[in-house]
């Protein structure tokens, strides 16, 4: 699972204190400053010759400075520096800003009907398939010969494009085809922070050795295969959501991570190279936009008409884990489709409980359940490393809590220790998640709920038995559902927008996979499979870049904000019960912290009817808003630009986001806010549309007008929401209440959830 193949996160930092130690940088310089501006290279080189100057008429004896990037789309380098190199940086005329390099982390057979997208129709027709849209995947790389790549019926790659698929370790040009039509690797950072990579291990190209950067490369644009399966669970027909675009792959990722000097530089180069769109599938902490690489990377990608989206991050389900939130990001969390891996384990006392398991063995029939001490030291538990004792366990059913330990190495601790099989108990902050596991002996995984009846029955019967019985593939559970493990709302760094901004399908999504990776990378899995089930918002991001590019095809002017707005303003909040969709976290009804403005839904979003659009200006003026200064808007705006903030500031609440978020000073009383939104037609001429409000609970919504009457296609109309908080913090209750505003004029549904905090 993607959960437990995500690399950890590592500081790049060096420990030791010694002031001449060198780490690695990225600096922004202002290119208005650059003496040759046609050259930039040789100009950084030249800074590197001048710093080395200064550093030794400072006595220190440090090596000389390592240039390791130059950027060209967002205006600056990467380099290994000490501290004093750093200080002679900052006096030269052009520094920015400088930010210590960091390793961030590595946060489909039935997806698309699951979507709504059917062969020949809506955004899979023909004609739209046949436009070229090029996704660029920044992540660990791809596998290149698997079907899912292969350039069968494709036309000849499009003049525009100026990438090149760059050689290297077990790979060449000959990789590439029609399909993958570039390849580069970036490790220059990775190596600085952590010595050499090791080739025996993995590769030093473009080339895939965790299997994460192919998965989400398929699920946003593999081709169509027939007959795709994992271990001949979730049968069909497996495709990438734009399963006719080009693919461009940008690796960043290796075993110990991915700094964020190479997610830079593979952003910046996937700029200069003309991809279309931008998705990432891995992050690290929120962190203020001025100082996220991947934020400022991203800013210039929309400058240059790049939709990016980005992975929301896998550490809910706690408030304020949610990652990459900047603005011009789209913000995918993680949900359920209506397929599961069904297990159920029948209790001696007759009650069957229902979990999830994708061991592909024969059932299990009644066996002793050992646990806890019944089954070793205090630690077992947790089925912690040396805690299960052979005697206790063997030929028995070992219950293991879920603790810091992998689903897999807890059944390797069992089946070393002689347990005839396992069931995994998911802690109450996991709720009643199901993310199935390809166990390699018999193993199911129990909700919390399942959980606490199997421990009560244990406690009340010294002889408690259980069988397990594997029910392989199940359609038609009710979803969507959030994940408990995608990350929540609200951001701590820009609290004035909802992140995250959509919700898509990441839990057991089945995409591509490399050969020579076993499917749950444990040591005594030696299982090759063409297709694995992989679940986190790693998998969720690509379902929307793919559905982004789909877009693209039928809406070639629309900006990235415009595509952006679609998606979130035709994005449903009920189930396929048309219950609210439930997060199983807390089995209660979910927040637009978790899920934003809802589920993706494609063939709506192509034909909303309304836009919220926001042009590079508006974002800027939002950081002006946000009180930035002038060199840290120079990072987003570009050097030279003749942006400035405007005298008067624009009310930091007022970019033309198609969300709200509300954030009221919780000790005064009857706090108000008001906002005020411009949108544009984009449905049909002539049209009128009426609001209707949800109001959030201890609060009242105004909008004015409450009509708005457009005459023609491309007109743009303009409203104010004016909303009271009827309660400060010391009135009790929770500290977040939700409504939503909409639209509405006869097809068309342009919906916006309302999120009000009191802090």
């Amino acid at each position: 699972m993607a959960l437990l193949m995500m690399l950890v996160l590592m500081a790049t930092t060096s420990t030791a204190t010694s002031i001449k130690e060198q780490q690695t940088y990225i600096v922004h310089m202002d290119k208005a400053k650059i003496a040759s501006k046609d050259n930039s290279r040789k100009w950084y080189e030249a800074v590197m010759d001048t710093i080395t100057d200064l550093s030794a008429q400072k006595e220190d004896s440090t090596s000389s400075p390592q240039l390791l990037y130059t950027y060209e789309t967002t205006t600056g380098f990467a380099a290994k520096l000490s501290r004093k190199q750093l200080e002679s940086l900052r006096q030269l005329n052009g520094f920015l800003s400088a930010t210590p390099d960091e390793m961030l982390k590595l946060h489909t057979t039935h997806t698309p009907q699951f979507l709504g997208l059917e062969s020949g129709k809506g955004l899979w027709n023909s004609q739209n398939l046949e436009a070229d849209v090029i996704i660029g995947v920044v992540d660990s790389g791809i596998w290149p010969e698997h079907d899912s790549f292969k350039d069968s019926s494709m036309s000849s790659v499009p003049s525009r494009w100026k990438g090149i698929c760059e050689e290297g370790s077990n790979f060449t040009a000959s990789n590439c085809n029609r399909k993958l039509i570039g390849a580069r690797a970036f490790y220059k950072g990775y190596e600085a922070a952590g010595g050499e990579i090791n080739g025996t291990e993995e590769y030093k190209s473009a080339r895939d050795a965790l299997g994460h950067g192919t998965h989400t490369s398929s699920t946003a644009a593999g081709g169509l295969i027939e007959d795709a399966n994992f271990l001949g669970l979730a049968k069909g027909s497996a495709s990438g959501m734009r399963y006719t675009s080009r693919i461009a792959a940008y690796k960043v990722c290796w075993f110990g991570g991915c700094a964020s000097s190479d997610i830079l530089a593979a952003m910046d180069q996937a700029i200069l190279d003309g991809v279309d769109v931008l998705s990432l599938s891995l992050g690290g902490p929120d962190t203020p936009y001025y100082g996220d690489n991947i934020a400022i990377g991203a800013f210039h990608a929309i400058r240059n008409g790049i939709f990016v989206s980005c992975s929301g991050g896998n550490s809910g389900p706690y408030d304020s884990t949610v990652s990459n939130t900047a603005p011009w990001i789209t913000t995918v969390a993680a949900s359920y489709l209506d397929r599961s891996f069904l297990a159920t384990v029948n209790l001696g006392n007759k009650q069957t409980l229902m979990g999830s398991s994708m061991f592909t063995g024969k059932s299990m029939v009644q066996l002793p359940i050992v646990y806890g001490k019944s089954a070793g030291t205090k630690d077992a538990v947790n089925c912690d490393y040396g805690s299960l004792k052979s005697k206790l366990v063997k030929g028995k059913i070992v219950l293991c809590e879920s603790g810091y330990l992998s689903r897999g190495e807890m059944a390797d601790n069992v089946k070393l220790a002689g347990g005839a099989g396992m069931i995994v108990l998911n802690t109450n902050e996991e709720g009643e998640e199901q993310i199935a596991y390809a166990y390699l002996l018999p193993a199911m995984t129990l909700g919390a709920t399942a959980g606490k009846a199997i421990k009560k029955y244990i406690s009340s019967n010294k002889k408690a038995t259980a069988s397990i019985t594997f029910n392989g593939t199940v359609y038609g559970n009710r979803a969507p559902a959030m994940a408990a493990f995608s990350s929540r709302g609200p951001s701590e760094v820009g609290p004035q927008v909802i992140k995250p901004d959509i919700t898509a399908p990441g839990v057991n999504i089945l995409a591509a996979w490399p050969p020579l990776n076993s499917p749950t990378f444990a040591d005594d899995d030696k299982r090759s499979v063409p297709f694995n089930i992989v679940s986190g918002t790693s998998m969720s991001c690509p379902h929307v870049s793919g559905i982004a590019a789909l877009i693209k095809s039928v809406r070639t002017n629309w900006s990235p904000a415009a595509i952006k707005s679609a998606l979130m303003t035709t994005a449903y909040t009920l189930d396929n019960t048309k219950n609210p969709i439930v997060d199983v976290a807390a089995s209660s009804s979910a927040t637009p912290f978790a899920f934003g403005s809802g589920h993706i839904n494609p063939e709506i979003a192509s034909d909303p009817g309304l836009i919220y659009d926001i042009t590079e200006v508006n974002y800027l003026n939002h950081l002006c808003s946000l009180g930035y200064t002038s060199d840290q808007i120079t990072l987003f705006s570009g050097s030279g630009s003749n942006f400035s903030c405007p005298r008067t500031r624009i009310p930091l609440d007022d970019l033309n986001y198609p969300s709200f978020a509300v954030n009221f000073n919780g000790n005064v009383q009857n706090n108000a806010m008001t906002f005020k939104r411009t949108v544009t037609n984009v449905g049909v001429p002539g049209s009128s549309y009426t609001v209707k409000v949800q109001e959030p609970k201890d609060a009242s919504v105004t909008v004015k007008p409450t009509v708005l009457n457009f005459k023609e296609l491309g007109e743009e109309l303009s409203y104010t929401v004016s909303v009271v908080g009827h309660r400060g913090k010391t009135s009790g209750g929770s500290s977040y209440s939700f409504g939503a505003l909409v639209w509405v004029s006869g097809k068309y549904t342009v919906g916006s959830p309302i999120a009000v905090s009191w802090s």
